[in-house]
């Protein structure tokens, strides 16, 4: 298993892709695939079937998972 520089709860830079030069915090980290999931970054829109809870259904924001080489530790001031 290989060891990471980034810990669940870090602040993280993005440095590659669609979300590049934002800034968030760290809410999963799945070692085996090797990625991460950054708050407020790789949002996609997810359809959600209608439920009791929520008759009409609709859609939801959530964020998805991108590799652990796209980001970088964000340096604290």
């Amino acid at each position: 298993m290989t060891k990471f520089k980034i810990k669940k709860g870090d602040m993280v830079k993005v440095i590659a892709g669609d979300d590049k030069g934002k800034t968030g915090k760290v809410i999963t980290l799945l070692p085996k695939t090797a990625q991460v999931i950054v708050e407020g970054c790789k949002i996609a829109k997810k359809a959600i079937k209608p439920t009791d809870d929520n008759p009409k259904g609709g859609f939801t924001q959530k964020e998805m998972p991108m590799s652990i080489s796209n980001v970088k530790k964000a340096e604290e001031k």
